[in-house]
């Protein structure tokens, strides 16, 4: 009895220690708001992602290096689409321009029926000299049972996404096989509203057109974030209260 009212004591505590968290994180960001009341969202300031705290290199499966080939005769360089020069991103600090399109759109519909009939009948008429006591059988099977169940389930899902724009990328990595990796942040605030659009991955040189473009349906590992902050935001957003209550309550 003793043991199962600590145990009740410290999920109690646990509990009262979690919302006093969530309380103080809420607090600190009601403080925040309330400084930033008829201000503007900030803009992020241009810095180099590998100095962040966390940042780390991407490593990938890299093949066997091989030597590079040129011809004696050729005014060509090799991988070049210019002349003199080729003017596509190959070096870390180089800005190639991606082409978001995308432009998803599926539908699922199942449905699932399940039927069941059960009958079972014994064909015992009498039990323990049922019928020499009444002198006259059972009118009917002394153990029999009867049963159905019928399921029926139907689901859809309809999803329909279409994202088109430019974004100019930087060069933050060079992998040992060629492969670049890149990434592009912006940042549009329009009124009290700010609109962040984020690209990461890795590309192969040969993909980026002449241009210095690249599709980003050509982008391995893409990571593409479209999102924003401000008073729109905001009041879309659930208060803190029932962000707790919806994580918390059990029904």
């Amino acid at each position: 009895m003793f043991m199962s009212s600590s145990k009740t004591i410290g999920r109690l505590t646990a509990k009262a220690a979690l919302l006093a968290l969530c309380g103080l994180s809420g607090g600190c960001s009601a403080i925040d708001r309330l400084a930033a009341i008829g201000e503007q969202p900030k803009l992020a300031s241009i810095d180099d992602p590998s100095t962040k705290p966390g940042y780390k290199p991407v490593q990938m499966p890299m093949p066997t290096p091989q030597p590079a080939t040129y011809n004696p005769n050729s005014l060509w360089r090799t991988g070049s689409r210019a002349f003199f020069k080729d003017q596509r991103a190959a070096q870390v600090g180089d800005v190639l321009t991606i082409t978001v399109n995308i432009n998803d759109q599926a539908n699922w519909a199942n449905e699932t029926q399940r039927s069941r009939t059960d009958a079972q009948a014994s064909n015992i008429t009498g039990f323990l000299g049922s019928s020499l006591l009444t002198g006259t059988a059972l009118p009917g099977p002394l153990f029999s049972d009867t049963g159905s169940l019928a399921t029926d389930g139907k689901g859809t899902i309809t999803r329909q996404e279409a994202l088109q724009t430019n974004i100019a990328a930087v060069v933050m990595q060079v992998l040992p096989n060629g492969n670049l990796v890149v990434e592009g942040k912006q940042e549009i605030r329009v009124n009290y509203e700010l609109r962040e659009l984020i690209v990461a991955g890795i590309v192969r040189p040969e993909d980026i057109a002449s241009d210095n473009t690249i599709d980003s349906s050509k982008i391995a590992e893409a990571r593409i974030a479209m999102g924003g902050r401000g008073n729109i935001t905001d009041i879309q957003q659930p208060r803190y209260g029932n962000q707790v209550m919806d994580v918390l309550l059990p029904f």
